[in-house]
């Protein structure tokens, strides 16, 4: 048994803790609202995130992180992209050595254009923690929390710190891989949610499965050329973070991103879309970087841009579909041939 500290008390946070309590592991689920931890205590139930799913009686919910990380084996990590520098500040002060830090977060750090382990590393310094492990794959919450069938990688550069988090996390239900490359691990996981709002939008503009399965395969062929560029392993976009979360995350009415799309489709603006979900929507974020390191890098992503445009610039979608569809000819091989030749030319 290993004493564990969930950070981010979310529909994802929350399942995790789940997952980790059904293995017998000294759990700590910590929220930094005092008013949501009472009410879980009180009604072990997580309504707002989870609704109609009940805790596990000995799951103990927090909202101090002193009381959640003290004597912990490991950190989970476990909140938006966007609160990841703020959490890991209030974290500092609690970390000791030999300490397990690991993330399920999906995102990229507009303007700075960090992966979220990046900065992790940035902001937990001065201290010898193991070593961080992200934690990806197709994995809706919803269905984690009911014990469903579901299979995720946990990525390290170092081999050990990936097999602890393996030990950790795999149960009858819940199948965890390892994998070294955390840079295609962490881009798969964040970039598979602006093509997840492009899928929604498709589906909101009324179109069929023909048009969301280009969406989902060129999709993917960007997602290659600019992780590939970055410094990924093309093998890991063929893998659970790869094409199996992009098609899980696409498809799925459960999908955050996939539901924001389809209201942007229906015409509603940004605004208007982020008022109704009432939770973060990591696609709009990660749109934004992206488009900035595909200018920087000079990579063409042109699904990325149209959803870009469609976001901050209130192009209408269909427009965008049908300045996508006029591009000039190509090769469907191009992408995969340049790849392969810049990795192996040497």
């Amino acid at each position: 048994m290993s004493k564990v500290a969930v950070l981010g008390a979310g529909s994802w946070g929350t399942a995790l803790a789940m997952v980790l309590q059904d293995n017998h592991h000294d759990v700590r689920l910590w929220t930094h609202k005092e008013e949501q931890k009472k009410m879980m205590i009180e009604t072990k139930k997580n309504e707002k995130y989870l609704p109609n799913i009940v805790l596990p009686s000995d799951l103990k919910i927090v909202d101090s992180m002193e009381e959640a990380t003290k004597d912990v084996d490991a950190v989970v990590l476990v909140v938006p992209a966007k609160a990841i520098r703020e959490t890991c500040k209030k974290l500092q002060p609690y970390l000791h050595d030999n300490l397990l830090v690991i993330h399920g977060s999906k995102g990229i750090e507009p303007i700075s254009h960090k992966r979220i382990s990046e900065i992790i590393e940035e902001e937990l310094t001065g201290t010898n923690y193991l070593d961080i492990v992200a934690l990806s794959g197709p994995s809706h919450a919803e269905e984690v929390s009911l014990k469903h069938p579901t299979t995720v990688t946990a990525a390290s550069t170092k081999e050990e710190a990936a097999r602890i988090a393996q030990d950790l996390f795999m149960n009858q239900y819940f199948r965890v891989y390892t994998s070294k490359d955390i840079i295609g691990v962490e881009l798969g996981g964040a970039l598979k949610n602006i093509i997840a709002l492009g899928a929604g939008i498709s589906d909101g503009l009324g179109y069929g499965d023909n048009a969301k399965a280009a969406l989902i395969t060129r999709g993917l062929a960007e997602i290659s050329r600019i992780a590939t560029v970055l410094g990924a392993n093309p093998f890991t976009f063929i893998g659970l973070s790869g094409v199996g979360d992009l098609i899980v995350t696409c498809t799925s009415v459960h999908s955050r991103n996939w539901r924001a799309g389809n209201l942007l489709g229906k015409g509603k603006k940004l605004k208007e879309v982020l008022q109704h979900m009432g939770m973060t929507v990591e696609g709009v974020r990660t749109a934004e970087a992206t488009y900035q390191l595909a200018e920087k890098w000079e990579v063409e992503m042109p699904i990325t841009s149209g959803i870009y445009e469609v976001i901050f610039h209130d192009k209408h979608p269909k427009d965008v579909v049908d300045k996508l569809m006029q591009r000039n000819k190509t090769n469907e091989m191009e992408d995969i041939i340049r790849i392969w030749s810049n990795r192996y030319s040497h």
